[in-house]
């Protein structure tokens, strides 16, 4: 049986460090700045704790650790094995513990070191606390160092130039050495202070944009959920007047049919009779589903519901919504349909996309005063995909309109004449199904709407779609 290849070798030292990486960030803290910044800060003390004490055993190896050094030799090493405890800190979360723990040591062996000796070794460490302390700690921990070190440099000069003999020299020495200490490290803080300010300014002000961010995409999801009902409610309003006589035409069958009970020849045999009661009740029933149908189909525009991808047969979608359409035009625009034979499967939202395809008929509708034709046509076309045209032939629109009619609120209706929603809720639809939808006008010469939208197979989970007649 044969085995994979191994891993080339710097994969493999990729793969490690990403791990390791991953590992330093593992801390229990809740700003995900200070995971990044725990990360950093462990790999730090790690050298540290591991550097300064192999640094100093190789001077003490060589003979270079004088009597005079041995105090501060032993007080920097223990300062840099403090740097474990403070890893360990960080790893248990406790990440302003241990960096007040490190600073602490710091201080201490300085202070320690320039007692004895005079002179403060390797300053790096001294700067080192300064800005760990700054940029973790805050501005207030950054001038509590500084004053430390301040206190730190007082001490040393007092233990080593008070004693001397010649007070004057002593206190000229002093004055040489403090101020110059003073200023160094007043520039350093000074600087670090700015620095640190502006970079918890800039933090402060991305966190109110990404809250603020965070706020409008929800008002926006909520504004669009609103926006969508609404226009349900607008189409549904605009077809109430067919739908009013679609019920009537219904209810007047249904009393057509229940008034040939009257007509039934009194004379005929009992099983003419029960069969002419049948066709009447057939018919009844027949009306009745048809009333039900066209209840349902309201409903679904004016009752809330999320939207929901299925797969859809375009073609029934389409034969199931013509008479709506045809209701939404007057007596004086044809409505004529036709679609491909072949399946257009689909996945889209059915109910958003019955109200998009009458938001178009609509304005279609707005477009026509006089009357004119709508046609609606459905394919397949050659790069599998079902594409589906909308085409009237009104007014048209300029140039200048027709790159604008999907932005949100954008309408050349009156005030109170409309939304401006309907074609931005319908690009949003036909995107998020992974569609397109452009338009084609010009002034005098119509509009044409397409739509396309990918085509599934034929044994997707296809919604049963209930054609009215």
């Amino acid at each position: 049986m044969s085995s994979s290849p191994p891993a080339p070798p710097f994969r493999r030292i990729a793969s490690g460090v990403s791990d390791l990486v991953r590992w330093l960030q593992h801390v229990p803290l809740a700003e995900p700045m200070d995971r990044r910044n725990a990360a950093t800060l462990q790999v730090l003390f790690l050298f540290l704790g591991t550097t300064i004490p192999l640094n100093w055993w190789r001077h003490a190896a060589a003979g270079m650790v004088t009597p005079q050094l041995q105090t501060f030799m032993a007080a920097d090493v223990i300062a840099a094995l403090v740097c474990f405890p403070c890893i360990w800190l960080i790893r248990r979360g406790w990440l302003r513990g241990g960096i007040a723990l490190f600073v602490c040591a710091q201080l201490t062996a300085a202070c320690i070191g320039y007692v004895t000796t005079a002179v403060m070794f390797d300053q790096s460490l001294q700067i080192l606390s300064l800005v760990i302390a700054g940029l973790i700690l805050g501005r207030k921990a950054l001038w509590t160092v500084f004053l430390m070190l301040l206190a730190v440099a007082t001490i040393g000069v007092l233990v080593h130039v008070l004693p001397e003999t010649r007070t004057a020299q002593a206190m000229t020495r002093a004055a040489v050495i403090l101020p110059s200490f003073v200023m160094s490290y007043l520039v350093v803080t000074l600087v670090l202070d700015r620095i640190i300010a502006a970079l918890r300014e800039a933090l402060a002000e991305s966190k109110a944009r990404g809250v603020r961010l965070e706020n409008e995409m929800r008002e926006r999801e909520r504004a669009q959920a609103q926006l969508i009902e609404a226009q349900k409610l607008e189409a549904t309003g605009r077809l109430a007047s067919g739908v009013a006589h679609d019920f009537d035409n219904i209810l007047s069958l249904m009393s057509a049919f229940a008034s040939e009970r009257h007509r039934v020849d009194p004379s005929a045999s009992a099983h003419a009779r029960a069969d002419a009661l049948a066709d009447a009740l057939d018919g009844v029933e027949q009306a009745a589903e048809r009333g039900m149908a066209l209840t349902r189909k309201l409903l679904t525009f004016a009752r809330p519901l999320p939207a929901k991808l299925e797969t859809v047969e375009l073609g029934a979608a389409i034969d199931a919504l013509t008479p709506m359409l045809r209701q939404t035009f007057g007596p004086d625009v044809r409505v004529h349909v036709q679609r491909s034979d072949v399946p257009l499967l689909a996945r889209i939202d059915r109910h958003q996309f019955d109200l998009m395809l009458l938001n178009i008929a609509s304005n279609a509708r707005d477009a026509m005063p006089d009357g004119g034709r709508f046609d609606v046509a459905a394919a397949v076309t050659g790069d599998d995909a079902v594409e589906i045209v909308l085409r009237d032939d009104g007014t048209g629109m300029p140039e200048a309109v027709r790159q604008r009619i999907f932005e949100p609120f954008f309408s050349t209706k009156p005030t109170g004449s409309g939304t401006g929603l309907g074609l931005a809720v319908a690009h949003s639809l036909v995107s998020s199904a992974g569609g397109t939808i452009a338009a084609d006008s010009a002034p005098g010469a119509g509009t044409t709407f397409r739509i396309r939208l990918p085509r599934v197979t034929a044994d997707a989970d296809v919604q049963p779609i209930e054609v009215s007649t």
